[in-house]
């Protein structure tokens, strides 16, 4: 009899000792405090560009360190100043979208289908890229066999005419790929 009132007491504590745990840890989080709406709030849709330029330089930096560094860029001091923001105000705005999970989510998808467009724009680059140099080889392969064959100044004027041209457009290319980081759109 002693044993059954003696299990029965430690199914009782037991019991009693996860019921204690569960409101003392209900209560404890009830008492999260959510961060207020800052007065130097960065706006949303500059918020996304900040992010994606962090994302951008972090990806840079993991990418090659040592070609990063010898950049001497500074990763966060630099959009930091390219956006007139600094690094509380941007705690404080990142903390208050955090709380606001909505937002937040609205913030990030933005900034990932920044990313995709950027990955789809980059693909046309690289292929209008190849069909350059693709090019280029075919008018010097063109270029070799005719001049075995003819001795014509014009015709080997207008190959290099057409080489140059080509030459061109593929150092276009060339800037407009390193352009393509994105630029803020405001400067709120």
């Amino acid at each position: 009899m002693w044993q059954s009132v003696c299990s029965l007491t430690d199914n009782m504590l037991k019991k009693l000792f996860l019921l204690f745990f569960v409101v003392v840890a209900f209560v404890a989080c009830q008492d999260i405090d959510k961060s207020e709406r800052p007065g130097d709030l960065i706006p949303e849709d500059k918020m996304i560009d900040v992010i994606a330029e962090i994302s951008l330089m972090q990806s840079a930096r993991n990418f090659n360190k040592r070609i990063f560094e010898n950049t001497g860029i500074k990763g966060r001091e630099y959009i930091y100043e390219k956006y007139d923001i600094d690094s509380v105000q941007f705690k404080h705005s990142n903390d208050y979208y955090a709380d606001n999970y909505e937002i937040y989510q609205r913030i990030y998808d933005s900034v990932k289908n920044r990313f995709e467009k950027m990955k789809v724009d980059l693909d046309t680059l690289q292929k209008q890229e190849q069909r350059l140099k693709d090019s280029i080889a075919e008018v010097k392969r063109d270029s070799l066999g005719k001049q075995r064959d003819s001795l014509n100044p014009e015709e080997e004027r207008e190959i290099q005419e057409i080489s140059d041209s080509l030459i061109k457009e593929k150092d276009s290319l060339d800037r407009m790929m390193i352009d393509s980081l994105p630029q803020p759109r405001s400067r709120n």
